[in-house]
């Protein structure tokens, strides 16, 4: 096997890591807030309801933004129903799940939860554009945000919250592209209602960050001139344009699945361009960045079967992927493809949290474990902080059905503000070792920390409530640094994490 090679170099980077890229997603749907983050009554929960052992569990997984209530849930979503007194809030019909709300868990609840995982979980709120619109979104803006002195803000003080939520990032609907979505508009349509409700939110607090509905995938008939037509309504008044994408293996092609990040890089870059297209035609030197808002592995074609089944129950199992070791190493390869673009992805939030395509699950009345995704989103989190280096690989390659020829090797590598470096890389070879060399110019690096690897001898091995702890990372043996060149091997179908001090 050819070795695969680059070089680092402080001279050399993309940007820096903003702490949003380790974002997180919390939809009213299936198990994610009900017996997942809240369950009354279990024997872990707190006086509010919320299960301590999971609280434990998105702090060690080290989530920052939490987006919510979704998804496609927001598109039905009136606010109100989930404020004040739990025993009078109505239960409603989702549309987009064909489950029943019970808005047990509203708008207070999130914050509590927020505010329980630590100082790094900023909310990141979404307002429903799908069948509501302006009038709505400043109310909502109103009671969340405003000090005291109106009638929506001293609503809340009467709820029990008299300190304002302080909500800076908002989501001006979601994926109002898709024909699925309840109030799916055209790209002309929703770019003028996303103005109108981004200028009226500014005249609030010009403070605001706002996120517009980008593409739901890069597939969507429509990619790239929803994008153009979206901002030539909204350049001005947005700060970034959202980006959607989830990925699993068709048809049996695990080698285009373990690719799945030249999709996602292509996606990215191609964003970038049509935003900066629309920039340079309105003669304009903002550039828009980008959320990533929504990305995962999810076995999405199980899924319409799923909801089309159900006939309106409460918090039913839904979209509850378990994640093998081929899923975490393609789940590996997606945090990489965010972190190479850092200069442009400022906002990422893994979908979702808790029990749905999630790292955590739950079981009601019963424990709370770690999937094989957790280990590499939790060390991207923890050492992924700081200036991302300008990696060009030289990598022996492998033919994919769906990208062609496609390195084995996927990397990136992000230096501390102390100096350290990580490298994070992902070997998609499923049957060989490869040898990794890589030569650090101008470091001042002199010892590997640790070399973390996340492989299995069985690439389908997975936790699951019997075996909780089946797939856990391990540390690989013989990784060197010396005269300012690392080597190491990387094991078959593996995730690694390499730390350079």
């Amino acid at each position: 096997m050819r070795t695969a090679r680059f070089t680092l170099d402080p001279a050399f980077t993309v940007g820096e890591v903003n702490p949003r890229l380790f974002g997180s997603f919390v939809e009213h749907l299936g198990r994610c807030v009900y017996t997942g983050i809240f369950e009354p009554g279990h024997p872990a929960a707190d006086a509010e309801g919320l299960r301590q052992d999971v609280l434990d569990l998105v702090r060690e997984l080290g989530v920052t933004a939490i987006r919510y209530p979704g998804g496609n849930f927001v598109s039905g979503y009136r606010w109100e129903d989930s404020v004040g007194p739990v025993e009078d809030r109505p239960r409603r019909l989702d549309l987009a799940w064909r489950s029943t709300e019970s808005n047990r868990f509203g708008l207070s609840e999130y914050i509590a939860f927020l505010r329980k995982i630590g100082p790094q979980a900023e909310p990141m709120m979404a307002v429903n554009l799908g069948t509501r619109g302006v009038a709505e979104a400043l109310e909502l803006q109103e009671y969340a945000n405003h000090p005291s002195g109106t009638a929506l803000s001293d609503l809340r003080a009467e709820h029990g919250d008299k300190d304002p939520f302080g909500i800076r990032m908002w989501c001006l609907g979601n994926e109002m592209d898709g024909p699925w979505q309840t109030g799916h508009k055209t790209a002309e349509e929703y770019g003028r209602l996303a103005a109108e409700t981004a200028r009226a939110m500014r005249q609030i607090d010009p403070g605001v960050e706002l996120v517009a509905c980008g593409s739901s995938g890069q597939s969507m008939d429509t990619f790239a001139e929803w994008e153009a037509t979206v901002l030539r309504e909204t350049y001005d008044l947005v700060d970034h344009i959202s980006l959607h994408a989830y990925y699993e293996p068709l048809d049996g092609d695990v080698d285009s699945f373990l690719a799945s990040a030249v999709d996602m890089e292509s996606f990215i870059e191609n964003v970038v361009a049509t935003c900066d297209h629309v920039g340079a035609r309105l003669k304009s030197k903002k550039k828009i960045n980008l959320s990533f808002d929504e990305w995962n592995v999810w076995y999405l074609s199980r899924t319409e079967a799923q909801v089309s089944a159900l006939d309106w129950p409460e918090a039913p199992r839904l979209l509850e992927d378990n994640y093998s070791v081929t899923d975490a190493v393609v789940f590996g390869s997606l945090l990489i493809a965010l972190l190479r673009h850092a200069d442009r992805v400022t906002v990422a939030c893994l979908a979702q949290l808790v029990n749905v395509i999630a790292p955590i699950m739950t079981e009601p009345g019963g424990p709370a474990w770690r999937q094989t995704t957790f280990f590499p989103f939790a060390q991207a989190s923890r050492y992924g902080r700081g200036e991302v280096l300008d990696v060009r690989v030289d990598s022996p390659t492998y033919p994919t059905k769906k990208y062609g020829e496609t390195d084995l090797l996927h990397a990136t590598a992000v230096r501390a503000e102390d100096g350290t470096v990580t490298v994070f890389a992902v070997n998609r070879g499923r049957t060989e070792s490869l040898p990794l060399d890589i030569a650090l110019g101008g470091l001042g690096l002199t010892e590997v920390v640790e070399h973390s690897v996340l492989a299995d001898a069985d690439p389908d091995a997975r936790n699951t409530l019997a075996e909780p702890e089946r797939v856990t990372p391990h540390t690989a043996v013989g990784t060197t640094l010396a005269d300012g060149r690392l080597g190491a091997v990387l094991e078959p179908l593996s995730w690694n994490v390499i730390r350079l001090a």
